[in-house]
Formats: C-alpha cells, sequence, structure tokens
C-alpha cells in the first residue's frame, strides 16, 4: 500500500507511515501538486494506485449520510482506497497525527482497502472508526 497524503494535511503524516514501512508514501506539495482542484488530482491517485488521505472527505466520498452518490470517487469503479480524517474545523498537527496512527493501526488488522473508504473521526473526545465499501457492491 502506498499513501499520498491530501495537502490539507501536514507532510509530517507521510514522514509517519514512512518511519512505519510504508515507503512509497508521498505528499500532494512533495510530487509539486500543490494547487491542483480536486478533479485534477483524481486522475493523478487513480493512475498511481495511491491510497489517498484527506481530511475533505466531502469532496471525496460525497455527503456522510449517502457516501458515493456525489464527490471524486463517486463514478470510480475501481481504486485503492480512501482515508478520510474526519476532525474538527482547523484540526491541529497533534489530532491529524492521533486520526492517522489509529487509521495505520486499522491497517494492521486489515490492510485490504480495495474499493474501501476508512473513516476516523473524532467529535466530543470520542473516536470512530467506519470501514465501508466505495462503490457499493
Amino acid at each position: 500500500m502506498k499513501f499520498l497524503i491530501d495537502e490539507c494535511l501536514s507532510p509530517e503524516l507521510a514522514k509517519i507511515a514512512l518511519k512505519k514501512g510504508y515507503g512509497e508514501t508521498s505528499h500532494v506539495v512533495w510530487m509539486k501538486l500543490g494547487g491542483l482542484k480536486d478533479w485534477e488530482l483524481k486522475p493523478i491517485i487513480l493512475a498511481g494506485d495511491w491510497t489517498f488521505v484527506t481530511k475533505n472527505s466531502v469532496d471525496f466520498r460525497g455527503p456522510k449520510d449517502k457516501p458515493g452518490t456525489k464527490g471524486q470517487y463517486a463514478d470510480v469503479a475501481i481504486h485503492a482506497g480512501l482515508i478520510c480524517l474526519n476532525g474538527p474545523p482547523g484540526m491541529d498537527l497533534d489530532m491529524q497525527v492521533e486520526l492517522f496512527e489509529q487509521a495505520l493501526a486499522e491497517l494492521d488488522d486489515d490492510g485490504d482497502l480495495l474499493n474501501c473508504v476508512l473513516e476516523i473521526s473524532v467529535d466530543e473526545e470520542e473516536l470512530r472508526v467506519l470501514r465501508y465499501a466505495l462503490p457499493k457492491e
């Protein structure tokens, strides 16, 4: 598995993944793709077989109550996975790291994210993990 970390998240997350053995991990800015629109990133993500990590969940998976009905992954038949880190607006680095490390722990248990979304969310200090197929089977 190789992660591409969205520019809305810290490059520190990519460094964490690299230290944990995910050697092909990169960050959008490191790849000189900063400033691209989501729809411009999408073909790069798919062609590179990247597992994309973002906090812009709605932009990629669509609305929380109807994932896959809209968003960049709505029309994607096959993808290497999407990891959504859902925290409060203005999520600081410590929160990003906490959510990403939880995602990595979940992947230690089950590393198959083919056509799946892994959402790690925190609200009111409660951490929630949700994994589901996208597109729905």
